[in-house]
């Protein structure tokens, strides 16, 4: 079962105007959006000092790590995971079963406005993702199971 629905441009660059909204809302540094498998779906914002693909990884393996604290304190789930740094923090959210969204922003930032203004795009970001998976139920792909050494499989075309 695929877990990513597929994505066409006009839905990336749906997704990345929200990426951009969000971080003139709240003046963050980079915003990404991730399935929980830890690949990149797309970002917005400074790129160059940051190591996204290692931070999409590291993030979603420190939201899932976060997840299995909240079931040992009888939660059903924590929907965020904050991490605070001398220089810049971090702020990682649910967007729904298969994303998540990252905001890198500077330390000096107030995390309550971050908070805020990502639970609201939090929500742009489903919608736009369930629109795409209705556009093509059957479609999408489980980027956990992809071969990075050989993707070949991935991009043949299919016969009949």
């Amino acid at each position: 079962m695929a877990t990513l629905p597929q994505l066409i441009e006009e839905d990336v660059q749906r997704l990345e105007t929200i990426l951009s909204e969000l971080l003139g809302h709240t003046d963050s540094t980079t915003a990404l959006i991730i399935d929980k498998g830890g690949f990149l779906i797309t970002h917005q914002g400074d790129a160059k000092q940051f190591d996204l693909t290692t931070i999409a990884a590291l993030a979603s393996g420190a939201y899932l790590a976060n997840q299995t604290i909240a079931n040992l304190v009888h939660e059903e789930n924590f929907d965020s995971v904050y991490q605070q740094g001398e220089k810049f923090s971090m702020f990682v959210m649910n967007v729904d079963q298969f994303c998540l969204l990252v905001v890198i922003f500077k330390a000096t930032l107030s995390v309550g406005s971050v908070k805020y203004f990502s639970a609201r795009a939090s929500v742009r970001i489903a919608n736009q993702l369930q629109a795409a998976q209705e556009r093509d139920p059957g479609g999408g792909l489980d980027l956990s199971v992809l071969n990075v050494a050989n993707p070949g499989d991935l991009f043949r075309k299919k016969s009949g």
